[in-house]
Formats: structure tokens, sequence, C-alpha cells
């Protein structure tokens, strides 16, 4: 029987043993991205049961976990196991400008995407530049006669 030794997946073995955050939170790849008057923030979060994920609103901290329970497979030999589970967690900072009452969010296809309006008073406005007649300065071109018109 021949003996293989790869270097390579010893060491991608070892530092996944090392790394291994399983006591705490995982985190969730996400995208991030302004449409109009509000952000959309897509979570990544595949087989996840959609009654774990909880999210929070604290002052302007947002907080998002979900948990993803393992299946209960006695007797199996794993070959391989990638698919962690556990809690996930991420948390984000609104900052100002941001309506934190009417935050929504929405669970398909393994994706969570949470829609963040921003204020009305941080939108952007225009301001009409008002002019009163007293104010008015009359132009030459305005206090010439007019010509009469040929007929």
């Amino acid at each position: 029987m021949a003996m293989f030794f790869d270097p390579f997946r010893d060491i991608d073995r070892v530092a996944g043993q090392l790394l291994d955050s399983r006591q705490g939170p995982r985190l969730m790849p996400i995208d991030l991205y302004r449409d109009g008057d509000h952000y959309v923030l897509n979570a990544d979060l595949p087989g996840i049961d959609p009654g774990s994920v909880d999210i929070d609103v604290d002052g302007q901290l947002l907080s998002i976990r979900a948990e993803r329970t393992p299946r209960s497979q006695e007797g199996v030999k794993w070959i391989a196991r990638e698919r962690s589970a556990g809690s996930f967690l991420r948390q984000f900072n609104l900052g100002q400008g941001i309506d934190t009452t009417a935050i929504s969010a929405n669970y398909e296809n393994g994706v969570l995407s949470v829609v963040i309006p921003v204020s009305e008073k941080a939108k952007p406005r225009k301001i009409e530049v008002q002019t009163s007649a007293a104010n008015a300065v009359e132009t030459p071109a305005d206090s010439a006669p007019a010509e009469p018109s040929a007929a």
C-alpha cells in the first residue's frame, strides 16, 4: 500500500484546527448598497431556519443573529464537513440619518435581505430662493419702453 503525503492538505487541516472558532459566532458574508432613499443589506445564510434569525436595533446598532443546528446522523463517518453549525452574528453601526423604526427584513433562498431606509431629515433637499418685490432691483432692460410692433 502506497503512502501519500500532501503537505498542503496537512497544512490546511492544521490551520483549520487552530483557527476553528466553533466556540464563537461565525461570520456571515454580506453585500451592502444604497438604492435611492434606502440601504439594502444582503446576508448569505444558507441552511438557516428562518425562525432562528433575530434582528435587533438598539440605538444605532443593528445586530443580526442566526443559528444553524447540526443534523444528527449517528453512525456516519464524515469524509468532509465544511458547513459549520452554530451561531452566526453580524453587527453594524447605523450612524445618523437612518429611520430605525421602518427597517424591514425578508429571508428567501438562503439570503436575508434587510432594507434600511434613510430618514426624511437626512435626505437631500432643494432650498428655494425667495425674492420680494421690495428688494428687487430694476434693470435697464426692465425699465425701457416696449417698442411698438408692426401690424
